[in-house]
């Protein structure tokens, strides 16, 4: 079996960081720690990447992308957007896709930390605070608190939630409730759940794990549904809103007759695959510029703030 860098680091009792340090001769490292690295690259056979020693004090040019689930619509809308705009700007990226695991997400941050990427765009969050501090690279999360000094890009996820109860109100719902996954409230979407209680207090929130297989996915909706009546849903994204949709027709609910459905998103798939779906629309073109915007800035060492929040609309559908 080939031994990876990782290995090294294990061995030797360091971080990856370290090893790629002392492969590349960046930094200042004691005369103890290269001996215990170079000791372990010996015992495991390790043979360095040539194309990371031929950029020996170079920057590699490279991004990381870490996001939970590539096949999610929306994800896959942001991060092409974020390629385009990373390859304008020269950088070429590396997609990670890290499917809810903290195992996986943080091999891939130190696969990125050994690789040397200029920076990191983040929009998983299984892992602490204490991994993503130990990272140097420079890091922009898109919709994840995930250390104090890591800037957050997202949309207006609060006024998003509001947004949407009172379309629900106008409309003349009575009996309005809110779906959506199993966010904890301290990440910026949880904040959408938190504008749909401020615009209806007595609301109910059921929260179906994203985790959860689509056939089971459908019968908590159905068994949501179908126990409380409502006349009204909110569902805090798109692909779970266009599930709803279909729920209700085995419900023999017509939309928008006997339910009003509004969503989350507003991908451009949406937009042209499932136009009767009345949904929030994030701008996801204008997202991916700015974390693009904040990630350069950061790479040169210039000041960031922590937040930055961009305006959603409302994409009206007949779903309402």
């Amino acid at each position: 079996m080939v031994a990876k860098l990782t290995d090294v680091a294990e061995l030797a009792g360091v971080s990856p960081t370290t090893v790629s340090r002392v492969i590349n001769n960046k930094g200042y490292l004691s005369e103890k720690t290269k001996s215990k690295v170079q000791k372990a690259m010996q015992t495991l056979g390790y043979k360095p990447n040539n194309l990371a020693r031929g950029l020996q004090g170079k920057s590699a040019k490279l991004i990381g992308l870490i996001f939970p689930n590539i096949s999610n619509i929306f994800y896959a809308e942001l991060i092409e957007h974020l390629e385009i705009e990373l390859f304008k700007r020269g950088y070429k990226t590396i997609i990670c896709n890290s499917q809810n695991d903290p195992a996986k997400e943080k091999e891939y941050l130190e696969m990125l930390e050994a690789n040397q990427v200029d920076g990191i765009i983040s929009s998983s969050h299984n892992l602490g605070i204490k991994d993503y501090n130990r990272v140097e690279a420079p890091i922009v999360s898109f919709d994840r608190n995930l250390a104090p000094n890591i800037p957050i890009v997202s949309s207006d996820n609060f006024e998003g939630g509001k947004m949407a109860a009172k379309t629900l109100q106008k409309n003349g719902c009575q009996q309005i409730i809110m779906i959506t996954g199993n966010d904890n409230t301290d990440s910026p979407t949880g904040l959408r759940a938190l504008g749909f209680s401020f615009q209806i207090p007595q609301g109910k929130i059921f929260k179906v794990p994203n985790n959860l297989s689509n056939i089971r996915r459908e019968m908590e909706i159905k068994s949501i549904i179908a126990n409380n009546k409502p006349d009204g849903v909110f569902v805090s994204d798109d692909l779970t809103a266009i599930l709803t949709m279909k729920i209700a027709k085995q419900l023999n609910l017509q939309v928008p007759e006997d339910l009003k459905i509004i969503g989350y998103d507003g991908t451009t798939f949406t937009e042209n695959f499932i136009p009767e779906l009345t949904t929030i629309k994030q701008p996801i073109d204008e997202i991916a510029n700015l974390i693009v915007d904040v990630l350069i800035k950061k790479i040169k060492g210039e000041k960031t703030s922590k937040d930055y929040v961009l305006p959603i609309s409302l994409l009206p559908g007949g779903s309402i």
